[in-house]
């Protein structure tokens, strides 16, 4: 086995579509496995009130190395 991590974690970055962060996995030599996202929430408060509101999500996929 090569030197290196077995698996990495990259997270799809503000200004950068999906397809270019697969483009970025697969030029690091890794192949992605998972995709997951998670809900981003911003605090709103109304009338002495705190709320929560959805304000986005990120999106973060757990790649393995690719054997070769």
């Amino acid at each position: 086995m090569s030197k290196g991590k077995s698996k990495m974690v990259f997270e799809v970055q503000e200004n950068e579509t999906i397809d270019q962060c697969l483009e970025r996995i697969q030029k690091t030599g890794y192949m992605p496995v998972r995709r997951t996202e998670k809900p981003i929430f911003k605090e709103v408060k109304t009338a002495g009130k705190v709320e929560y509101e959805p304000a986005g999500r990120q999106i973060v996929f757990e790649a393995k190395r690719i054997e070769n």
